[in-house]
């Protein structure tokens, strides 16, 4: 009596057993307005748009049309049913069964620029950097001293610096760099930014005076010329870098020694 032949799980295989590359992760996706606003509705053109094809090396036109199984105007076949694409309250949701919609989508030019797609993972990166820049902002202005954290908050808010309280100042500064963190740091890096407001303190104290056309700085007490400014250039910034030459330094060590 022949043997009975004893079938194993492993034996039984279906095309996809050993393939799993072929097993292609249909989802869904939603499309965001780049901009972040939310209109009523928003339609973008589903017809009429050139791509240039990478491996045949021409632009080809693509269409969205249900009723194909191609975003190729040049692979269609028989007639073409246009359809719309519109965002309601700034929103696209295309079901993972609307995979030609998808495909236009991710094709369409304004891809990344007009609309954009949801992407948790991103976001979640992008929170992620936008904490670490702040808790570093905030990090860089608790221990910054005075005079720096008054050359940059007469960035924000000019001369009325001059009357705030130490604390004020502190708290007005650990504010800005929690609101503008990527703009506080960059301030904080700025070589300039501490010479351009030591040069606005000299002024407003009747060291130096600033001509009313503000191209030039005098001597307050004598009206001797110091700098004329460049015809492109702000005033406290040609200032700032004129305090770096030899003349220069020697202007700012006798002003440091008014001012103190």
């Amino acid at each position: 009596m022949a043997k009975k032949q004893e079938t194993t799980i492993k034996e039984i295989q279906t095309p996809f057993d050993y393939a799993p590359e072929k097993i292609k992760n249909y989802t869904h996706k939603t499309y965001l307005l780049a901009d972040g606003t939310s209109p009523l509705t928003y339609t973008i053109k589903s017809r009429g748009i050139f791509i240039f094809d990478e491996e045949k090396g021409v632009n080809r036109e693509i269409k969205y049309c249900k009723n194909q199984q191609t975003i190729y105007v040049d692979e269609m076949t028989g007639p073409q049913s246009l359809s719309h694409i519109t965002f309601l309250d700034g929103v696209l949701n295309i079901p993972k069964e609307d995979q030609i919609l998808q495909r236009f989508m991710e094709a369409h030019p304004q891809n990344n620029i007009v609309f954009e797609e949801f992407d948790r993972v991103k976001i979640a990166k992008d929170e992620v950097h936008d904490l670490e820049l702040e808790i570093e902002a905030l990090m860089a202005a608790k221990n910054l001293d005075v005079d720096m954290a008054e050359a940059i908050m007469r960035v924000e808010i000019g001369s009325e610096v001059t009357k705030m309280s130490s604390k004020e100042l502190k708290r007005d500064l650990l504010l800005y760099a929690k609101k503008n963190p990527e703009l506080f740091l960059e301030l904080a890096k700025d070589d300039n930014i501490q010479l351009r407001n030591f040069g606005i303190r000299a002024t407003e104290a009747g060291i130096l005076k600033l001509s009313p056309d503000q191209r030039t700085f005098f001597w307050k007490s004598n009206n001797r010329k110091l700098l004329n400014i460049p015809f492109d250039e702000h005033p406290y910034s040609a200032l700032a870098s004129w305090f770096k030459t030899d003349e220069g330094m020697e202007i700012y060590s006798n002003i440091e020694k008014q001012l103190s």
